[in-house]
């Protein structure tokens, strides 16, 4: 599934679900290394684990962030199953 992130730099989420499990993401645009590593440490988890550690983060004196985003992104990803 692709996401289109809002208020954040990154400009594309992919995200792949193997049932309620992340089985890979991909940001693109954004802080590279920060991004790869989210996307390292949340690979393997179950999808409502990670969003309750990453929902509501911010970024500086934005309302939202990059985890922030992949955490409505992997709500819709659930929702589409």
């Amino acid at each position: 599934m692709q996401f289109k992130p809002q208020g954040v730099c990154s400009q594309l989420i992919d995200l792949e679900l193997d049932g309620d499990t992340i089985k890979s993401v991909a940001f693109y645009g954004g802080c590279n290394g920060n991004l790869q590593g989210i996307a390292a440490l949340v690979q393997g988890m179950k999808a409502e684990d990670a969003i309750s550690r990453i929902e509501g983060i911010k970024c500086g004196f934005k309302d939202t962030s990059c985890p922030d985003q992949l955490a409505k992104a992997l709500r819709a990803a659930l929702a589409e199953q």
